[in-house]
């Protein structure tokens, strides 16, 4: 388990094939996206090393639905009372009220999924309390601003820490072999495309991703270099 500090109050949790990110501060604990399904144990030791307890997280937030982002979710909010937010176009999703849509693959995202998605199990049935859309500022880091980025899934968010610099993409984008790319397995891939430009022309400098290494320092300019290696 690799617990990261990517700026004070921010740390990155590694766990397994995608990323969580930890805010804490005076405005309490706040966990985006959750890992896979059974990623609470690596949850739990990643808040007892940076000082916390699993009664700390006042809210989780989701970038997407997808099972590698959201699994633990419903484990997360359980702990104790946790709220849970996702953006409106995927919470129906998270809370198993309708199937989410597939991603429509390309022949290299194909394969690359059959790897790493080989033993990624299916979320479980999570509350949602908020939905948040485009604009809304969220009470923690300062007020966080959520950026809507559909695309990758009708209902994917980002988050701008503007006091800090900082923005957590989700899927939309991610660091492959040391470039910044368009995230793979979108849902309509064009208009993932023009989510990450959306973002890119944010001015920030550091960037988090669902997938990948972050970006520290001139991140924004890193953004505007982004590829798509698996179109």
């Amino acid at each position: 388990m690799d617990v990261v500090e990517v700026v004070p109050g921010l740390h990155l949790l590694r766990l397994g094939i995608s990323n969580a990110y930890l805010w804490s501060g005076t405005d309490g604990a706040t966990l985006v996206d959750t890992g896979p399904p059974g990623s609470g144990p690596a949850i739990t030791a990643a808040l007892q090393r940076v000082g916390l307890g699993r009664e700390d997280v006042a809210r989780v937030v989701l970038t997407h639905f997808h099972d590698d982002h959201a699994g633990s979710a419903a484990e997360v909010s359980s702990w104790a009372g946790a709220s849970v937010l996702a953006g409106i176009g995927d919470a129906p999703f998270v809370r198993g009220e309708a199937p989410g849509p597939a991603p429509v693959f390309t022949e290299a995202e194909a394969q690359l999924h059959s790897v790493v998605a080989a033993d990624l199990t299916r979320a479980p049935v999570c509350r949602v309390d908020e939905q948040v859309g485009d604009g809304d500022v969220l009470d923690f880091a300062g007020g966080c601003v959520v950026i809507a980025v559909p695309g990758h899934t009708p209902g994917s968010i980002a988050l701008h820490l503007p006091a800090h610099g900082v923005l957590i993409t989700g899927d939309t984008i991610a660091e492959h072999q040391g470039d910044v790319v368009l995230g793979p397995f979108n849902t309509d891939r064009a208009r993932a495309w023009q989510s990450l430009q959306h973002l890119a022309a944010l001015d920030v400098d550091v960037a988090c991703f669902g997938h990948g290494d972050p970006v520290i320092g001139a991140a924004s300019a890193a953004l505007r270099r982004a590829v798509d290696p698996f179109a």
